[in-house]
């Protein structure tokens, strides 16, 4: 039968918070409750009767509580085929009760681990009579109901209320398919605290889900996984959509690499098309528009400084997508929700991760992520002449840009401020190219202006086109047989050259 009347119901959980209306209900239904340790003694405190797990199974919990509701008095009455006589001839022989709801959730293992406990408390947290019974009543949904997490009860309460203690298949069907996503992320996040890193297996587990209006493109389905309100306070605007949210997560990397100074960059496909680091918010945003306000339009801007209202007031004159800051004015606030789509972020400080994954072929690529940002200390003078100190604030400004553009790249920096920038061209040369272009069509002069490489020049064409352009210094990782080369052209016509020996291609 597809309709269930609920008469015996399991109840055993780790986190009791809202459980109460579900016990109350349980009760004025008359269903049978059975209970262990705390949560029979929180039954108890609410005036419900409850029967002890210990009096059906005539066997008390042992091993300091490892070993409670592991009996077949216990998984008989969940795991029995009620349509099957032979099933309910074993219950009546044995005088095991049915059950058919099942309450059961599991100890926080994830938070434990998290919480820097020690390893024999994290084994502790390795459920397994909850894990056991959460699978037993999931596998057999066509007679049982299981709640397998406390995100549920507030499903299970108003299905008690409105069905009056009996449920549906569907019911069933539904709850049986969350329980098996909670038991399966939570053998993943155990089996990965095991292993360490140390085998290679790939094994990831994210419950929380966003569909999104279509992927990149309109005829593409797409969703996020993950937590978005973990990581913004969404105040005002539309729905991110997948191409946001991959220029958002571009400009969030960009921007932790300027922790201090007022700093604002504008992102279009993944690649900063505007870049400044100034003494106040609106001299930043001013100088970070101007390195490429075509662009500009339609793109993502962040900063690392609350915005104010004067700022507000010029970023409103341009039509963004997004704006991410750690804060707003509220008259700022006022100003930029005038744009009734625009999408403004508070972001907050969440530790992001240091793995990096890409479906490729019939498989997954992994990788640590580009955690390796060199600056001056770590800078190598390659050549006869050394850069100035004012060079050498704006070699780190523009390493750290180049580390976040898409390969073959080159990037222009003076004063701080992004000049121009060649991205994801198949030749070095076309990108330094690109890079004079774009700078001469925004009115930038590049005497005095630095040049970043995401990788090596194998020739030294590429510093003797910078030199005609007017670049003085140069930052790359060096590392090519030919290096001497580029590094003779520089000590030949008073370049500075500094490497890193850090390679940055992004692709």
């Amino acid at each position: 039968m597809s309709q269930k009347k609920i008469k015996n119901a399991l109840v055993s959980v780790f986190h009791k918070d809202n459980l109460e209306p579900i016990i109350n209900r349980l009760n004025e239904l008359g269903i049978t409750m059975y209970s262990t340790g705390g949560t029979q003694k929180f039954i108890e405190e609410l005036g419900a009767p409850v029967t002890a797990v210990e009096s059906l199974t005539s066997y008390p919990s042992i091993l300091g509580g490892r070993v409670k509701t592991l009996h077949p008095k216990v998984f008989g009455g969940i795991l029995s085929r009620r349509e099957l006589d032979s099933d309910v001839a074993q219950l009546d022989e044995f005088e095991i009760p049915e059950i058919d709801l099942v309450i059961v959730d599991l100890y926080p293992f994830e938070d434990t681990v998290a919480s820097g406990a020690s390893e024999q408390d994290i084994i502790e947290k390795i459920d397994i009579g909850g894990i056991s019974l959460i699978r037993a009543a999931a596998k057999n949904y066509k007679d049982v109901l299981i709640v397998s997490s406390r995100e549920q009860y507030d499903y299970t309460l108003n299905l008690l209320n409105e069905k009056n203690g009996v449920s549906d298949i569907d019911d069933r069907k539904y709850l049986a398919k969350s329980a098996f996503n909670i038991s399966s992320h939570y053998d993943t996040a155990i089996f990965n605290w095991f292993n360490n890193d140390e085998e290679k297996f790939f094994k990831q587990s994210i419950t929380e889900s966003q569909s999104l209006r279509y992927g990149e493109n309109p005829h593409q389905e797409g969703t996020f996984y993950g937590d978005l309100n973990a990581m913004f306070d969404k105040i005002h605007g539309k729905e991110l959509s997948y191409n946001n949210l991959l220029d958002v997560d571009s400009a969030v990397n960009l921007i932790s690499e300027f922790p201090d100074k007022p700093t604002f960059a504008v992102l279009k496909h993944n690649n900063a098309c505007g870049l400044a680091s100034r003494d106040t918010l609106l001299a930043a945003w001013n100088d970070a528009l101007a390195g490429d306000p075509v662009s500009a339009f339609g793109g993502v801007l962040i900063t690392n400084q609350p915005i104010d209202l004067v700022t507000a007031e010029e970023i409103n004159k341009l039509f963004c997508e997004v704006v991410i800051a750690p804060g707003y004015e509220d008259a700022a606030l006022t100003v930029l929700k005038e744009k009734k789509n625009r999408i403004i972020l508070v972001q907050k400080k969440v530790e992001l991760p240091t793995k990096q994954f890409r479906t490729i072929l019939n498989g997954v690529l992994e990788q640590d992520k580009d955690a390796k940002t060199a600056n001056a200390t770590d800078f190598t003078t390659a050549t006869k002449k050394e850069p100035t100190n004012e060079e050498i604030n704006d070699l780190e400004f523009a390493n750290k840009l180049v580390k976040h553009t898409k390969s073959n790249t080159i990037v222009f920096a003076k004063g701080e401020q992004l000049l121009a920038s060649g991205t994801g061209q198949t030749s070095r040369v076309d990108a330094l190219n690109q890079a004079i272009v774009k700078a001469k069509a925004f009115g930038f002069d590049l005497n005095g202006a630095v040049m970043a490489s995401d990788a090596f020049f194998p020739f030294p064409d590429c510093v003797e086109i910078a030199k005609n352009a007017g670049i003085t210094a140069v930052v790359q990782p060096g590392g090519s047989i030919k290096d001497q080369l580029s590094i003779d052209y520089c000590d030949a016509n008073d370049m500075a050259m500094v490497m890193t020996g850090i390679r940055h291609f992004r692709h």
